[in-house]
């Protein structure tokens, strides 16, 4: 499968009192690991937002697994978990310097209008959109770049 990799050098308004990355920080870093697959894969949102359609968050989920701190510097890879047509599941894990794995999470998202936030088939309404990531889950795995 295509993982992208994105860099985040951990701010100090990122951080709680404790000086660890406050939990919901690690969403937003998600959210860009996802941008960032999504733009390596050679798609915009912005462009599918003009469409009239958008790409809610359904389900969310993060474990905890080690302390990130101000000053680490972090890579999220992210990846197409699952994909059926109609929802995809990206899955993420944050890496400190170290090597070590410090949150694990996924999401999953599905396409609907914007005016009636009716479902839309990513298949029939954005068929390169959904070949890219036929083809991202097929691919031997890899990393985009770090």
């Amino acid at each position: 499968m295509y993982i992208a990799t994105t860099s985040i050098d951990v701010r100090y308004a990122e951080t709680d009192q404790m000086g660890v990355v406050y939990h919901a920080n690690y969403l937003v870093w998600f959210e860009l690991g996802r941008t960032a697959l999504i733009n390596d894969l050679g798609f915009r949102y912005a462009d599918m937002e003009k469409e009239g359609i958008l790409s809610p968050v359904m389900d969310i989920k993060a474990s905890y697994k080690h302390p990130v701190r101000y000053g680490d510097e972090v890579r999220v890879k992210t990846w197409v978990d699952s994909y059926d047509g109609l929802r995809v599941n990206y899955g993420y894990e944050v890496i400190n310097g170290d090597g070590d794995i410090c949150v694990t999470g996924e999401s999953m998202h599905t396409c609907v209008k914007r005016d009636t936030f009716r479902p839309v088939s990513i298949r029939r309404k954005f068929p390169e959109w959904h070949q890219a990531y036929e083809n991202a889950k097929k691919q031997p795995a890899s990393s985009g770049a770090e």
